[in-house]
């Protein structure tokens, strides 16, 4: 039984949609710019504040990760309402159908399968997945367009879904290692041959996709990863800039000892 002050808050948050959907409604048809968009026209707007959502979530601040939350659900209800008017779909079909999905896919909540612990729940929803989209291939649910690093991780996820893939992480490292000798036989040639270059591309996207594998085996996200160690860098080379700058040097003309100083100062810092 649902307590009387959840209750009200869930009429708090059912009133706070329902004020969204009117904003909606009177942007698109008194506002010049809403009423001109279109879903090709937003779409990468929406791109564009997923990954404003995907920075505030990495640097933690719950303030700004709360406003792009918001960006995100103005998106979800403009791409609807743009549909609704071409008599296509409103948001309550885009709701019920992913309320319907979950139930669907969740048999072992909603039904009579069991599902212990978290690999054979993905496994669950990967196979009725399957069944659901009449896809040819496991593999055929994954977007064209994702990142690289993104893209290699829902496919192995997705191979593991139907039991392809490694039985333990040290099989795995050694993959990576045996990939590391291919890459450097094709690229760390030491008499001066000319590497061939298509070849070695190949050697170092296997390289990287054994590491996301690892990365997978080891609960590592491999894109937040980097991202994190993009953020440091940036914030070290900028400590060099700002430090060389305070002391009138100019970085362009600094050798990479004289850079090298800042740059240890700036490991130490947190």
């Amino acid at each position: 039984m649902i307590e009387p002050a959840k209750d009200a808050r869930r009429q708090e948050k059912l009133a706070a949609f329902d004020r969204l959907l009117t904003i909606m409604d009177e942007l698109r048809l008194n506002c010049p710019w809403d009423k001109k968009q279109t879903l090709e026209s937003i779409r990468h707007l929406t791109i564009e504040e997923t990954y404003e959502l995907s920075d505030a979530i990495l640097n933690e601040d719950l303030e700004e990760v709360k406003k792009e939350i918001g960006d995100l659900l103005l998106h979800m209800v403009f791409y609807s309402k743009i549909a609704d008017e071409q008599g296509k779909f409103d948001v309550a079909d885009a709701l019920n159908a992913i309320c319907d999905k979950l139930v669907h896919r969740h048999p072992h909540i909603y039904g009579d399968v069991e599902a212990n612990d978290e690999e054979a729940v993905k496994a669950n929803w990967e196979k009725i997945k399957l069944k659901e989209k009449g896809n040819k291939s496991v593999l055929g649910g994954v977007p064209k367009s994702l990142p690289a690093m993104v893209k290699a991780v829902r496919v192995q996820d997705k191979a593991r879904g139907v039991g392809f893939d490694w039985e333990e992480k040290e099989q795995v490292w050694e993959k990576v290692e045996e990939e590391m000798q291919e890459f450097k036989n094709e690229f760390n040639i030491e008499n001066g041959q000319q590497v061939d270059k298509k070849k070695a591309l190949g050697e170092f996207g296997d390289l990287l996709f054994s590491l996301v594998n690892y990365a997978r085996f080891i609960d590592i996200d491999p894109e937040e990863a980097l991202e994190r160690t993009n953020i440091k860098f940036i914030k070290r080379f900028q400590y060099l800039e700002k430090a060389a700058k305070a002391a009138g040097k100019d970085i362009g003309e600094m050798s990479l000892a004289e850079m090298d100083v800042y740059w240890e100062e700036a490991k130490k810092l947190k």
